[in-house]
């Protein structure tokens, strides 16, 4: 291995323990210790890996330094830089889903962490504001969103997701499309290779249909449901972390009732608390999902390295499918347009999901008190969402 791969895996090791605050922080950093300090590539590479990233289904900030590891080291290097980032939050989280049963048993624990999870709503009300912001900006974009908000909330099903971001995608296309881009789709299109395009939805299609004859009573079945479940939404997640909250709330919550809310946001708010990609919290869904199921400790170890691998692959494999002719798909306005789509339903499951959220809460005032203060925090001053969780826990405990 060259002198530059291995000072670049050293400083993806630094990065791993200090990228804190999501994959808008995490874009910062980037720039300033892989762009202005080490120079391993150009500011415009950074900005357009990000662009990519976000036109990708997938998480963010995992596809943009796989992105720069490709540019540095080429595959091999990639991969070794995604295992670097996404072993040690997915580890924490794995430990938290085996311990919490143990832990949430007790009523000293659940008196401490009584603040943690109205913290971890007002978050993801900040989210879903910042989202909102960046993204309904017009008023296909605004209609798009609200359709999402009502047809999520009346269909409670899984495949009310894909169906509506597929929806998303098309009419914000057709509103938007330039004619003109044919030609470019055409060379775009050339460079596809079939046999890898059939792979990433053969593995999707295959685990689907496994998880549908497979007998419900048989040991293998939850764990291939669950490889399923983690796939599609990896699939259909555009905007990072944001985007995967609602998502995973919606389908392992309220459709199918694998976790509590009180789980759910638990595992949120501390996967908040650490370094690391924001995806590392299914690892928590995955393992507490087989917990809660009666798995045993290897199951719930399982279920915590399906969630992982499932989520992540398909951003993986993309990322470094498309990197390669990124020139041509950058030019093609067309997925632009059909992003534009996608994100105005995301703002709609991300606004869906804040409402259940919210719901259990009831009027308990203390807790919307709670939400609404960590809301303006973030809004309004530079604390970052894991001082906010650690004074949530020192201020449960204390009080």
């Amino acid at each position: 291995m060259k002198k530059q791969e291995l000072l670049f895996i050293k400083d993806v090791v630094i990065f791993t323990i200090t990228a804190f605050g999501g994959p808008q922080a995490h874009i910062s950093i980037l720039l300033r210790e892989f762009v202005e300090k080490k120079k391993y590539i150009s500011e415009i590479e950074l900005l357009e890996l990000n662009t990519l990233s976000q036109l990708l289904p997938g998480p963010s900030s995992t596809q943009t330094l796989i992105g720069i590891a490709w540019k540095v080291g080429g595959t091999k290097l990639a991969i070794i830089t995604f295992l670097i980032w996404i072993l040690p939050s997915s580890i924490i989280m794995c430990l938290a889903a085996i311990s919490y049963k143990t832990f949430a048993d007790h009523n000293k624990f659940t008196h401490i962490v009584r603040f943690v999870q109205p913290i971890a709503i007002g978050i993801v009300a900040y989210a879903t504001y910042i989202f909102g912001k960046k993204f309904l900006k017009s008023q296909i974009s605004y209609l798009l969103a609200i359709g999402a908000l009502i047809a999520t909330i009346f269909l409670r099903t899984a495949f009310a997701f894909p169906v509506l971001i597929l929806l998303g995608g098309v009419i914000s296309s057709i509103f938007e499309a330039q004619p003109e881009e044919s030609k470019i789709r055409i060379n775009l299109f050339s460079n596809v290779n079939p046999k890898k395009v059939a792979y990433f939805i053969g593995i999707l299609v295959f685990f689907a249909v496994l998880g549908a004859i497979v007998n419900r009573t048989s040991p293998f079945s939850l764990p291939i449901r669950l490889f399923e479940n983690f796939y599609r939404n990896g699939v259909l997640i555009f905007g990072g972390g944001q985007v995967l909250v609602p998502l995973m709330f919606n389908e392992f919550v309220e459709v199918k009732h694998y976790l509590s809310n009180s789980e759910f946001l638990s595992g949120y708010a501390l996967q908040m608390a650490i370094p690391g990609p924001t995806f590392s919290f299914t690892s928590f869904l995955g393992g507490l999902t087989m917990a809660n199921k009666g798995a045993g400790l290897w199951g719930q170890i399982s279920g915590s390295i399906i969630g992982v691998i499932g989520i992540n692959l398909p951003g993986l494999i993309l990322i470094l499918f498309i990197v390669p002719f990124w020139d041509d798909l950058k030019k093609i306005t067309l997925i632009k347009n059909s992003l534009n789509g996608i994100n105005a339903v995301a703002v709609g499951f991300m606004l869906t999901a804040l409402l259940l959220l919210i719901k259990p809460f009831e009027l308990n005032w203390l807790a919307f008190l709670i939400m609404g203060a960590t809301f303006a925090i973030l809004n309004y001053t530079k604390i970052k969402t894991p001082i906010i969780i650690i004074l949530g826990v020192i201020i449960g405990y204390v009080i």
